[in-house]
């Protein structure tokens, strides 16, 4: 007695949608059916999926490398945050290829290629996991290191480093804050120092004197008024003109609320991964199968 299942209507490309395993000869020939991934979602469309998701991470790596507006920045020096942006376009370019080889591998019905894609894709679910506990790990650590990071831009790269510039200044607008954990902060900073002369310099420190960034003065502030206001002095009162809070705790609260949306993110994009590995065996399988019972 032999069990096949023909449902001709799951797949446009394989004449079975049941392949036969002959070796599993329970009774009298009994052959186990094993229904293709394609009755499950349709291949092309699928394996199109990763192509897409690897277009998305392009364009998101090019966009955090060009806008130097993103929060994220902070959360790591320049060197390493460029060096993260790359390692993700990386994993974007690969998971563009992973995609193409697996439409190919399901159109052309090659084993090979879908051989391919799945071991290209299970190396980048282990990378993915990798990073994910090295994350959860150092995950105690990432107050401090914000802490540090937001202290070294306003210290020595404000005004210093344009990309740094323009990412803390809007911080400093959006978020409503001012320095590391207070306008203060901007004493004895580079910015008041950066591009003055010797003279300059000996001067305001005699006199105590320090300029603090136009972008803390409040939203809907008169630009002439906000430009006398960042004019002040060590220990001189400190106008409401200008945001009194810090940026670290109102930055670590953002990282923080948009960590949720990151983690669902990332799950969703690990369970089409599992599906896609599970899919290409099943596909690559049934394909082999189906070669072996033709001949």
């Amino acid at each position: 007695m032999n069990i096949v299942g023909s449902l001709e209507h799951c797949s446009p490309h394989l004449r079975w949608d049941f392949f036969l395993w002959p070796q599993y000869n329970v009774v009298n020939s009994v052959h186990v059916a094993v229904l293709s991934s394609e009755c499950f979602v349709n291949n092309d469309e699928y394996f199109l999926s990763f192509q897409l998701v690897g277009l998305a991470i392009i364009v998101l790596s090019v966009w955090m490398i060009t806008d130097p507006t993103f929060y994220v920045r902070m959360a790591q020096d320049e060197s390493s945050y460029h060096t993260g942006i790359y390692i993700f376009l990386a994993v974007g370019v690969l998971m563009f290829v992973v995609g193409f080889l697996g439409c190919c591998g399901a159109y052309r019905e090659s084993p090979c290629m879908l051989v391919s894609f799945f071991c290209f894709l299970l190396i980048i679910v282990v990378a993915e996991i990798a990073a994910g506990v090295w994350a959860y790990s150092n995950r105690d650590g990432l107050e401090k290191y914000v802490e540090s990071t937001v202290r070294l831009t306003v210290q020595d790269e404000y005004g210093v480093v344009d990309t740094r510039t323009q990412t803390f200044d809007a911080i400093q607008k959006e978020l409503h804050c001012c320095g590391v954990t207070g306008p203060r902060d901007w004493a004895g900073s580079k910015f008041n120092t950066e591009g003055k002369s010797t003279l300059d310099v000996s001067v305001s420190s005699i006199l105590q004197k320090y300029s603090i960034p136009t972008s803390c003065c409040r939203e809907g502030t008169d630009e002439e008024l906000c430009k006398i206001a960042v004019k002040t002095s060590i220990g001189a009162q400190i106008t409401n003109i200008i945001y009194s809070e810090g940026c670290v705790t109102k930055l670590l609260d953002t990282l923080k609320s948009h960590m949720s949306i990151v983690v669902g993110v990332g799950i969703g994009i690990g369970v089409i991964e599992c599906l896609g590995l599970i899919f290409s065996l099943i596909l690559c399988c049934g394909i082999r199968n189906m070669d072996r019972y033709k001949a």
